[in-house]
Formats: structure tokens, C-alpha cells, sequence
């Protein structure tokens, strides 16, 4: 697919709409009546950084998560009320409760909450969890685990942290935590089986929830994206796995490993990543997109800004703020 770099949102700023919140990827308004507007904009961010724009991608991800939110529900409520827009999702305020829930099938990664970097420097206590000697980066585990962090700030990180840690410091309670870790082993389970269907390993995952207002547990965010999940073609893991390579991979991996390639993201610069770089960054995000849900992907010529498709569409199911 041919791809014009310039094509892209990279920010979704509307002054008529209030309490204007950045995050790394989406932008965000919190309404008078409880609803959440959330944009997802085509800024990629890795280590903790923006790195750069990618076409597409916000398309990708806010559809990609309605396709999991609508194979999902029946295992856990979402906060989803409409999605006006190809990149928005109009979705219920939450209490946000304060820890992430990461679900591993294998041992990899490359960030520092990643369990492969811990245990390639002799880590084998993680999350309260024992590791066996002797594992090879990149191998099944034995069982699926949860390795939950701490939900940081924008311009924080995240933290490993034991189950045991969250209910002593009331993140917590005994009860929320089963909940929340029996609902995670649901999900991916439910994702593992549809991206089997499709070829792919879901190799692992983060689900974010809240509670709602009569105290349910609400998964929220996004789910099984291609920034929330590691996916493996299925047909080729095990050709990479025994010659040392690197799973060929859908999913935000492919930048951080162009990256630790060049420097180290957490100390050194980060390089600027080139166009073609970029451009194969969004068509993997794309044909996940496309594998996934078996849909074919809307890419049609960009022929006003996104930015001015998006407000037309908000203007339609918003006009009490956008009326002049």
C-alpha cells in the first residue's frame, strides 16, 4: 500500500469540548454528564517517548479494540456507548483503578517491565513469581502468567509489582484482585483462540479497568492492540525460535527492536526513524488489523484533514458543544 507520511493526526485539540487531557496516544475530554471523548491520534510512543507519527495508526487501534470489545463482552463489561468516528470512542468516565494487568504466554520483551530483560540478568523472583533456570528468550512458558505494574503517570513508569505488594498497600483488595486476575486469564484466553483461528500467537497483553458507578469492574482503554499485545505469526515461530531469531511480529515490537538495535532508549537519543521505517511500521499495524478481524481496512484517500473529518463527525453527536 502506498502511504503519504503526511497523512497524519497528530494531536486532537477541540477548544469547544472541556477538560482537555493528552495521553501519549489519545486525547481526551471528560463530559458534564460522565462520558469520556477519546481520539486516538497516529502519535507512536515507546520507552516512554513519543517517537513519531504513523499513518493510520490511530484508525488501526480504535478499531481494532472495537472488534475485541464486541468479542469480549460477555466475559467482562467495557466502557463503550459509540464510536462516532473512525478514531474515536465516545465511552463511560470511570474510577480507574491503579494497576495494570499484563498476561504472558512467553518469555520476551524489551522494556523494563519486560520479564526477558529481568531474567536474562539473573532475575528468576518476578512479580512473585518463580522462574525455572535455563529458559531460552522468546519460549512458551510453562503456564500463563500475570505480571501486573503500577499505572504511572504521563511522564512516569510503570513498575513491577507483586500481587502480594498491591493488597498491602490497599491498591487493591483481596476480592478486586481475583476479579481482576480472573478476568485478565478470560480475556486472553478468548484473544488467544481468535488470533489462533487467524494464524497469529497472542504472545501477551495489558488490560486497564475501572469501576463504574454502581461499583462493576469495567475493562477499558483498549484490548489486544497491536500497542497493548505482542503478536507472532503462528506458522513461522517455531523456524525463528530454533535458529535464534526474532518472531516475525504485528505489533509495536517491531520499532523498540529497531531501536535497542541503535542505542539504548532509556539513556541515549533515540534516532530519527526513517520514512520507510515508519511506513512498514503502519502496514503491520494494518494487516494486524486485517488478520484479526478477517475486515478489510478502510484507507480510503485522505482528501480533508483528519482532524476537520473528526470534528464534523463530534458536531453530529455533540452539538450542544460544537452549535454556533
Amino acid at each position: 500500500m502506498s502511504i503519504n507520511i503526511v497523512e497524519c493526526l497528530t494531536e486532537a485539540f477541540f477548544p469547544e469540548l472541556p477538560n482537555f487531557y493528552s495521553g501519549k496516544v489519545r486525547d481526551s475530554y471528560d463530559l458534564p454528564d460522565g462520558r469520556r471523548v477519546m481520539i486516538s491520534t497516529d502519535r507512536q510512543s515507546a520507552f516512554d517517548q513519543i517517537l513519531a507519527a504513523v499513518p493510520y495508526k490511530g484508525q488501526v487501534l480504535n478499531q481494532t479494540a472495537r472488534f475485541w470489545f464486541e468479542q469480549t463482552v460477555d466475559i467482562c463489561p467495557n466502557h463503550v456507548l459509540s464510536y462516532p468516528d473512525k478514531n474515536v470512542l465516545i465511552a463511560k468516565k470511570l474510577q480507574m483503578l491503579p494497576v495494570e494487568m499484563v498476561v504472558r504466554d512467553y518469555l520476551t520483551g524489551s522494556t523494563e517491565t519486560s520479564i526477558w530483560p529481568m531474567y536474562k540478568i539473573g532475575n528468576r523472583n518476578m512479580y512473585g513469581l518463580k522462574f525455572p533456570d535455563d529458559l531460552i528468550k522468546n519460549q512458551k512458558l510453562p503456564k500463563t502468567i500475570v505480571t501486573p505494574t503500577t499505572k504511572a503517570a504521563y511522564d512516569a513508569h510503570d513498575k513491577p509489582i507483586s500481587p502480594d505488594e498491591i493488597i498491602r498497600t490497599g491498591l487493591l483488595n483481596k476480592s478486586q484482585w481475583k476479579s481482576l486476575k480472573d478476568i485478565s486469564l478470560a480475556l486472553f484466553a478468548r484473544g488467544r483462540e481468535i488470533a489462533a483461528g487467524n494464524g497469529l500467537i497472542l504472545v501477551d497483553t495489558k488490560y486497564e479497568f475501572g469501576l463504574s458507578s454502581d461499583g462493576c469492574i469495567v475493562v477499558a482503554d483498549e484490548i489486544h492492540t497491536p500497542d497493548s499485545s505482542r503478536y507472532w505469526y503462528a506458522n513461522s515461530y517455531k523456524e525463528c525460535f530454533k535458529a535464534g531469531r526474532e518472531p516475525i511480529s504485528l505489533d509495536k515490537e517491531f520499532l523498540r527492536l529497531w531501536i535497542t538495535k541503535r542505542c539504548d532508549p532509556y539513556t541515549d537519543l533515540i534516532p530519527d526513524i526513517p520514512i520507510e521505517t515508519v511506513k512498514e511500521f503502519s502496514n503491520r499495524y494494518i494487516h494486524l488489523y486485517e488478520r484479526v478481524t478477517g475486515q478489510t481496512f478502510e484507507n480510503s484517500q485522505i482528501t480533508t484533514p483528519i482532524i476537520d473529518r473528526i470534528r464534523k463527525n463530534l458536531s453530529r453527536v455533540l452539538p450542544e458543544f460544537f452549535a454556533h
